[in-house]
């Protein structure tokens, strides 16, 4: 079964059985909520609509977005991403990773983010049946 790793380097800290997830932040300047829903597949993650309330800081919103119930909808024509790094800083704040709508700190799968661990990964990849890979509170 394909899924959701998360980790850094290849080294999977967590695995999540989910063919597609929303991934949530919060601008940390702006303090404007920016969502990213993803399809996991085979060939990696894959981007489908994005959704902001506003721009911030280094973060504007793409050309051809579409203002709908007070937030900016779009969608880019990219790649599959295999991985989708991101920075994760106890200064920046932390990720939220959705499943059907229900949403979880990142710090519920990996701890809080730490300054000797600044980024992480996430990729497609292949579950280990073994492993604890059942969703926390989703």
């Amino acid at each position: 079964m394909i899924g959701l790793c998360l980790g850094l380097a290849g080294a999977v800290w967590a695995q999540v059985p989910t063919p597609a997830f929303t991934l949530a932040w919060t601008h940390t300047v702006e303090k404007v909520r920016w969502e990213e829903d993803y399809r996991v597949t085979p060939a990696g993650l894959v981007l489908g609509q994005a959704r902001v309330k506003g721009s911030g800081a280094g973060m504007e919103i793409p050309d051809g977005a579409e203002l709908r119930e007070g937030s900016w909808h779009y969608q880019r024509q990219l790649p599959p991403l295999q991985p989708l790094r991101l920075g994760r800083t106890p200064e920046a704040g932390d990720y939220q990773l959705c499943i059907n709508q229900q949403c979880e700190w990142l710090s519920a799968w990996l701890g809080p983010p730490h300054a000797s661990r600044p980024a992480l990964e996430l990729w497609s990849c292949e579950l280990d049946p073994a492993s604890d890979a059942r969703p926390r509170a989703f």
